[in-house]
């Protein structure tokens, strides 16, 4: 986020300044500070303050309160030490808003913090601590004027404010993580599911013919009800994170030119991040604890590592905006296109279905079928939101009021939307990938399966939403969707292991006793027992402390 900020916010001259020195670690370990103790995801509300004097030229930045430390920056810890801070600037008394400025917080060549600056580590989490995420009070430092951020914003020497054009502007840098933060939570989904697969296979467990040996626990559908569908979630969540990706560096393109499309493009942008960050975040921590439950005892030991991997993916559910916040910034974007909807203007590509008024019909493409219903469930429940809204602010209260008493609709409404976007839009990349020819049949095939089998689980999932809402749906079809998916299962059983292998995690990243490509789970396991310094001495010194005085006192 450091680089990504100086190559969005900073002039050329900055960039030469501090860009190729973080780049190659020549005396510049950066780290992004906007969070603060007590203001989080409400961005204006930050307190950290930066009063620029214009007899020195310099910007003082001070953190005024308690709450105003900036708290939880990657890195910031005892990594970094240099920090671009996010603070709101004053000109003579006078407010601006939000700036960033590059501050140095510890000594290049000791490291030893700066005068005014107080920094550390906030403490253990429930994962992710070598990130080293760290707490920053800033008490009277003092920076030159040029270390404000100034592509988008002047502060000239005698203190003129000048503002530039608007950047991806101040919000660029978290819709940038948004979309990072995507494939962060795919990866962490899939190095889950690469162990629970491997596993089992291993493992078996109870027969299914009586007559026949114990077969792999992967064997019974249940199993592959639980796994194979992760995959399938994991791959499609790859497919439009590199769509979300193209879409980001497109929209960026075009606001760098100046274009009206980008400027036009960025509210759909910004909506889509929010809520596919969300969503996903959301699904794939509940995905990796479902893996883990799918490993029986075994999955609960720290050596099979899905804590890791569960803290990892359960923290993006906070991290560059809280989950349900980043929901009712959708929320809000889909019910302006909805009134749009109303008005036959023309809206964006992803939220085109919220004109469509056409009633379901049920045809032999289960796939599309699915992604119909649950575009009509969106719908729905937009319009529902919306006239939540209209219905609180016809009683006379403000409109703020109106949307904080329709938060649940709102929220609902952004979920579905994402569910409806992620399944049409996964197809629709697998269609384009078998048009460029890129892709062998057999692969082709599998990939399409998987797809497949994302969409019909997510219908499957959010049933009871999509039978609300489509009433058109008869218990027969629902039948025949839940037969396709279990179809689906036994077509990709036999390729489970190669899908995993595919993925190309090595055992070190993987970092699992159930999880290295050998199979030798059990062996693994031992070894691992065998190593835990409790087992190093043949009476653990516990019985000579508390146990053998205990029994000596005939309690």
């Amino acid at each position: 986020m450091f680089m990504t900020t100086l190559l969005s916010q900073g002039t050329e001259e900055q960039q030469a300044q501090w860009l190729n020195r973080s780049w190659h670690m020549d005396g510049v370990l950066g780290t992004y500070a906007q969070t603060e103790l007590g203001h989080g995801t409400f961005v204006r509300g930050l307190e950290t303050r930066a009063d620029y004097d214009p007899i020195t030229q310099e910007f003082i930045l001070n953190t005024p309160t308690q709450s105003s430390y900036k708290w939880w920056p990657g890195g910031l810890g005892n990594t970094a030490n240099v920090a671009i801070v996010l603070a709101q600037l004053y000109v003579k008394g006078k407010h601006y808003g939000l700036q960033s400025f590059v501050v140095r917080i510890r000594d290049e060549r000791t490291h030893e913090p700066l005068t005014g600056v107080d920094v550390g580590d906030i403490g253990p989490r429930l994962g992710g601590n070598g990130v080293n995420n760290g707490f920053l009070g800033l008490r009277d430092v003092r920076i030159p004027r040029n270390q404000m951020l100034m592509k988008n914003a002047q502060v000239l020497n005698d203190g003129t404010f000048v503002q530039g054009r608007p950047p991806l502007l101040l919000y660029g840098t978290m819709v940038y993580v948004r979309v990072i933060t995507l494939k962060d939570v795919l990866f962490g989904l899939l190095q889950a599911a690469t162990i629970a697969t491997r596993y089992s296979v291993v493992r078996r467990q109870s027969r299914i013919n009586s007559d026949q040996p114990e077969v792999s626990v992967l064997d019974h559908i249940t199993q592959q009800a639980k796994i194979l569908p992760q995959i399938a979630r994991g791959v499609s969540y790859r497919l439009v994170s590199d769509w979300l990706w193209r879409f980001y560096e497109d929209v960026l393109r075009q606001l760098e030119d100046e274009s009206t499309a980008g400027r036009n493009s960025l509210p759909e942008l910004h909506a889509l991040s929010c809520c596919l960050k969300a969503v996903a975040s959301d699904e794939a921590s509940e995905g990796v604890d479902l893996l883990r439950k799918s490993c029986g005892g075994h999955g609960f030991l720290s050596s099979a590592n899905f804590d890791s991997i569960y803290g990892l993916t359960a923290a993006a559910y906070t991290y560059e905006g809280e989950y349900t916040v980043l929901l009712l910034q959708t929320a809000r974007f889909l019910v302006r296109q909805y009134v749009d909807s109303l008005k036959r203007k023309v809206l964006p590509s992803s939220v085109s279905y919220l004109r469509d008024t056409s009633r379901l019909v049920w045809g032999k493409n289960l796939a599309a079928n699915c992604v119909r219903a649950l575009e009509i469930s969106a719908m729905e429940q937009v319009r529902q939101a919306w006239q939540t809204q209209k219905t609180h602010q016809s009683s006379k209260v403000s409109a703020e009021m109106a949307s904080n008493l329709a938060g649940r609709q709102l929220t609902s409404a952004a979920i579905a939307h994402a569910h409806a976007f992620f399944t049409r839009n996964a197809l629709e990349q697998v269609e384009a990938l078998r048009k460029k020819g890129d892709l062998s049949p057999n692969v082709s095939l599998v990939l399409s399966q998987l797809v497949e089998l994302f969409v019909i689980d997510t219908f499957l999932r959010q049933s009871g939403c999509v039978l609300r809402w489509n009433n058109g749906i008869t218990g027969t079809q629902l039948r025949f969707v839940e037969r396709r998916f279990e179809e689906l299962l036994a077509k990709l059983r036999p390729n489970a292991v190669a899908l995993v292998d595919g993925f190309d995690f090595h055992d070190r990243v993987l970092g699992s006793t159930l999880g290295c490509h050998d199979g030798r789970v059990y062996e693994r396991l031992m070894e691992e027992a065998r190593r835990n310094p409790v087992n190093q001495e043949p009476v653990n010194s516990s019985f000579h402390n508390h146990l053998l005085p205990m029994m000596r006192g005939k309690l």
